[in-house]
């Protein structure tokens, strides 16, 4: 019988065996899920981002539903609807898309604010409320976001709060390559989905996480995070930094962290490794500020040189 830890490396083989040389991304999207995160991936059409998403819900077992955004989508597509049945006289209630484990929801920028919003409930409490009667989401339950570049054709910027909710946003880039080059030669081979196996079900998902959960994070780690994060909230080129939720994030992903890199403690390294991916989309830039992202990125970078980290003894 395997490890948990054999477990986590079966998931992301699985997962390898369709995103071709994108090993790290893989990795920290499963520190995402280890997490209970959610996981927002930004890039251009074509890269592989729904492969991603798609891959791991065959690898984990989850049942997943997929919503492309379009400004036509409505709120309660997501979340549900009570329908009157006339043979009983009763209202019934017709589950939406977030009814699932994993809900891929792709091109989040193109839906209109108000459907975006119907997200924040579910990502954040675990529930949906359709006609004052709240509902809990299926555990375990993650969201994985696409969205194309601010600036591109039909979309609009995700809100503050929605980016907040996010425990990471990664960027796939084009492969390199040589990389290419085996993915097309997969493609000319078959269905690279296909051979995806389901490494893992709910059950030991939830084990998975529940031994996140006891990595130690020493008082020290604790204060570096928070040192990093007061930092963001001082930084003279933001107009804001990151929240407390930024702060709690951040603590359970270098758990994360720590347990895939075989530790049951966390050390600096661990928060410098996922620091700006954890960080950057939270961060508020004065308008008009060019290449957001970009400049984002490079505060986050600016503010973990800036604050030394502690030596545990």
């Amino acid at each position: 019988m395997m490890t948990e830890k054999q477990l986590a490396a079966q998931v992301v083989t699985e997962v390898k065996k369709a995103v071709v040389g994108k090993d790290d991304i893989v990795i920290k999207a499963l520190l995402a899920i280890l997490a209970r995160g959610h996981l927002l991936l930004e890039d251009i059409p074509g890269v592989g981002k729904t492969t991603l998403a798609i891959a791991f819900s065959k690898a984990l077992g989850l049942k997943y539903n997929r919503v492309q955004f379009t400004p036509d989508v409505m709120p309660s597509d997501l979340t549900g609807f009570s329908l009157y049945n006339k043979a009983t006289g009763q209202m019934e209630y017709q589950p939406g898309a977030l009814l699932c484990n994993l809900f891929l929801a792709d091109e989040l920028n193109r839906a209109t604010s108000r459907t975006q919003s119907a997200l924040l409930e579910a990502m954040e409490e675990g529930k949906v409320t359709v006609d004052g009667v709240s509902r809990p989401v299926p555990d375990p339950f993650l969201v994985i976001a696409t969205q194309n570049p601010a600036g591109a054709s039909g979309t609009q910027l995700l809100p503050d709060s929605q980016l907040d909710r996010f425990a990471l946003r990664l960027s796939m880039g084009y492969p390199a390559p040589a990389d290419e080059l085996e993915l097309l030669q997969r493609k000319l081979r078959g269905d690279a989905m296909g051979e995806v196996a389901q490494a893992a079900d709910a059950h030991q998902l939830a084990e998975l996480r529940a031994q996140v959960e006891r990595v130690f994070v020493d008082d020290e780690i604790l204060q570096y995070i928070l040192q990093l994060v007061r930092a963001t909230r001082n930084h003279r080129g933001l107009a804001q930094g990151a929240s407390p939720r930024a702060a709690i994030s951040l603590c359970a992903l270098c758990r994360g962290v720590a347990y895939l890199r075989g530790r049951d403690y966390v050390v600096p390294g661990d928060v410098s490794y996922i620091w700006t991916d954890a960080i950057a989309h939270r961060l508020v830039l004065p308008a008009g500020t060019a290449e957001v992202g970009t400049r984002a990125a490079d505060i986050a970078g600016e503010v973990l040189d800036s604050v030394r980290p502690p030596r545990l003894r």
